[in-house]
This record gives structure tokens, sequence and C-alpha cells, in this order.
């Protein structure tokens, strides 16, 4: 007899994971290394120690341990907001009368709102682990800054945010919870950096984007003894910390013989999608299991579904290193649309190689139809998602539809990252119809893919 599912499914303490799984390890293609953007080689330990924790470089090259320990402290920090619920959708099913089944992994059940603590602890953890005074970082919307100043409290450590500009503006309550966590919060860009102050002598009265917010955190990080900088998504370390998303769900699922057919997640630098995906992922790669994976990304930034497959800047200032990514380009600055979470030009090299050997697809969605998914799913889940969550809701509801069209009953699986309670100035623009949709032309995109480094290998098709 098949068990009744309940609306939420939690762990024990005792079910969590004790380990992080590394997806690299059961890649045949593993992602392209970080390049020295001088020398156009692989980046080294050492070169990559100048920025990074030395223990989060390690993790970021490794290509082969499939399981990572999960050092007893960062356990410990974890049982204050995990497990987090596998809840089972059925107000969303009801309302929608369709035969499909809807579940979602909700991760917004801590101060900062979303998934972001889950790197921020360990990144935070190995940083105090080296003896370090304090970390730089970048945020957009602002929750994986509120992370990383929660990760920082807990463990003394200085905390410099630098928050994309636009995001600064519309969101100053998000900004007080990180000052409330002793972090410093700066505009970005801005007059502190030298790359801040190049960035705004170009592009006067620019709203930002991550990009420069990078640019201006490395540069404070390796201009500051005693410093590093860490990054909340993009980077191989942080999937692999996020990966708790993924197996909690695995495990959950595997309790009551629940098997997805489809996994979504929303794709921003792809932190919380390769979290979720991952150790579905792997039964893919490993021939145990088939899956659907659906990257959903803003129609205003689409660096999977029109962007291209290339070496690039991690970030506008062009200090990074370079990763092989789908980039629009370090260059491209987007619509200062509601997403900010969203708003990266390049994605995860671990995602961007799945997603060029066509093992996940990818679509992009305007946002007027994402805040209309993301209030039909408060008004029925009792959740106000955040807007970057919503780009998974529009596409689960999407395919929700599509089964009720067809009769199939499909179980559908998406990430919930995180909650919108500091998102009400966008909430309001769209009940106020003063919302639009910016879709780049061809021409806006051609501008950041014209600034893509040239070298050879390195050549846009």
């Amino acid at each position: 007899m098949e068990k009744k599912i309940p609306y939420k499914i939690y762990l024990e303490e005792s079910e969590m994971p004790k380990e992080w799984y590394n997806v690299r390890a059961d890649m045949t293609n593993k992602p392209a290394p970080l390049l020295n953007p001088g020398t156009l080689k692989p980046m080294t330990a050492e070169e990559l120690g100048t920025v990074f924790c030395e223990e989060l470089v390690k993790q970021e090259l490794d290509n082969d341990n499939r399981y990572i320990p999960i050092p007893q402290k960062i356990q410990d920090f974890y049982k204050m907001y995990r497990p987090a619920p596998l809840v089972r959708a059925y107000c969303l099913e009801e309302k929608l009368q369709t035969p499909a089944k809807i579940y979602y992994k909700f991760e917004g059940n801590n101060t900062s709102g979303s998934h972001k603590l889950n790197s921020a602890i360990a990144q935070a953890f190995y940083a105090k682990d080296q003896g370090l005074k304090g970390v730089t970082t970048e945020t957009g919307a602002g929750q994986w800054g509120t992370a990383l100043s929660m990760a920082c409290s807990y463990l003394d450590l200085d905390c410099k945010v630098f928050m994309v500009k636009c995001s600064y503006e519309q969101k100053p309550f998000r900004r007080e919870v990180m000052r409330t966590y002793g972090a410093s919060v700066t505009p970005s860009p801005s007059e502190t950096t030298e790359i801040g102050r190049k960035i705004l002598s170009e592009h006067p009265g620019t709203s930002g984007s991550l990009g420069c917010a990078i640019s201006e955190a490395v540069e404070v990080a390796t201009h500051t003894d005693g410093y590093r900088y860490v990054l909340g998504s993009v980077l191989n370390q942080v999937l692999l910390h996020q990966s708790i998303i993924g197996m909690e769900t695995k495990i959950a699922m595997d309790k009551y013989g629940i098997k997805p057919d489809i996994i979504i997640g929303c794709a921003g630098g792809g932190s919380n999608l390769g979290g979720l995906i991952s150790p579905f992922m792997g039964e893919k790669l490993r021939g145990e299991a088939d899956y659907q994976f659906i990257a959903v990304e803003p129609a205003s930034c689409p660096s999977l579904t029109r962007g291209v497959y290339a070496y690039d800047f991690c970030d506008t200032g062009m200090v990074c290193p370079l990763a092989k990514m789908y980039t629009l380009g370090s260059g491209f600055i987007p619509s200062p649309n509601h997403a900010g979470g969203l708003r990266y030009h390049g994605m995860s090299s671990i995602l961007s190689q799945l997603y060029h050997d066509g093992y996940m697809e990818a679509r992009s969605v305007e946002q007027t139809s994402i805040f209309a998914a993301a209030e039909q799913f408060a008004r029925v889940e009792g959740i106000l998602p955040a807007p970057e969550s919503s780009h998974a809701i529009r596409v689960a509801i999407d395919e929700a539809m599509k089964c009720k069209e067809t009769g199939e009953e499909k179980t559908i699986l998406f990430g919930l990252t995180g909650t919108g309670y500091f998102d009400m100035v966008a909430y309001e623009k769209y009940h106020n119809g003063q919302m639009s949709d910016y879709i780049p032309t061809d021409a806006d995109l051609q501008i950041g893919f014209d600034g893509i480094p040239k070298f050879p290998g390195n050549e846009i098709k």
C-alpha cells in the first residue's frame, strides 16, 4: 500500500547528511579550469590562495572526491535551521486541478531568508580556521550578504559587503539586517575602490550589477591584510556546499518512495539549482535513473538561453580569473529588474558544462509572469516567495498545467529558495501595474559579447 505523503516531510537531525556531494566526480566532461587572465594558463592553488581561503581553494579544484566531510562545527550550525522541509503542495495541486504531484524544498526558514546560509557558514568557518580577520563579498538581492553577515557574527569575523546599487536602494531593510549582524554595507559601484570609480566614470548613474560588486569586493580583499574574498554562487565550492539541499531532498523522497520526473530551479549564478539537482544529476550521470532538469532564468538576463559558451571574466572590472561558462559578457549590465539575485552575466561552470552536454534544459521567463505565479502561489500555499524563487514556481505551474491537459501524473519538484518579505517594493510595482518586461535585443547582447576576451580557442561561434 502506498504511504500517505505528509504535507511536510521533515528529517530527524540524525538523518541529516554528514558529507557534501561533489557532482564533478561523476561528470565525464569536467568543468573547464579557471584561467589566469594574464597567462591564460589554469589557475594554481597558490594563485587562487591570494583571493580565497586555502581549504576552499582545495574544494574548488577537487574534481575527483565524490564526498567531502562536513566539519562538525558546520553540522552543529546547520541544526539551527536545518533540516529544511520538503513540502507536498497539496493546496496548489487542488487549486490548479492538475493530476501532477508537486513538491518544493523550502529553504527560507532562517533570518537570511534563503538557501545562502548553507555556504556562508562553510566559507566563514574556513576563513576563521585559517586565522583571518575578515572577508569581503558582493550581494545582489541581499540574501547572500545577510547570510554571510550572520555566519561572520557567529564566528567573530569582520564582514564587508558590496551590495548592487539598485538592490541597496530597493531593499533598505535587508541592508539593515546585514548591519544588525555587524556587516558594513556599501552600494556598488562605489567611490571607495579604484574599480568602482572607473565603472562610475564610464557608466555614470549605473544601477550596478553583481559583476561590478564582485570587482570591488575582490579589490578590497586583495589589498587588505588578513582578508579573503568569498562568493555566494557560481564557484564549484559553493555548489558543493549547497548540495545539502538536494541530499536532504533525496533522503526525504526515498523515505516515501517518491521519484521526481521534473526538477526545476531558478538560475542566476547557479548555487541553488546546482545544490538541488546534484544528487539526482549524479544518478543520471551514472546511468542509474533519469530526470528532466529545467533551469529557469529571467528574460532580462538570459545567460543560458541566449548567452555564448566561452571563457569570460567573472566580474565587470576584469580582475577575477576567467571561467568557461555561458555568459552575456562581463560588461553586460542588466536592466534594474526585481530578481536582484539573478542579475549575473554568467553561470556556474559546472551547470554550464552539464547544459552544454545536454543533461538539462533552460527557459527564460518575463518578470510580470513570475510575479503572477508568485501571487498565485502565496494565496494557496501561504508563503510569500522571493522573486528569484518565483521563476521556478512559474515553470512548475506551467508544467503542472501541461499535465492537466495530457492527464499525466508527473511528479514535479522545485526549489523554493527563499522568502520575499523584503521584496515588497517589487510586489507593489507589480500590483500598481508599474512593472514592465525588459527583454534585451540582439544588439544589446552584442555589446556584452564584444567584450569577451579573444584568444586562440575562445572564438565565439
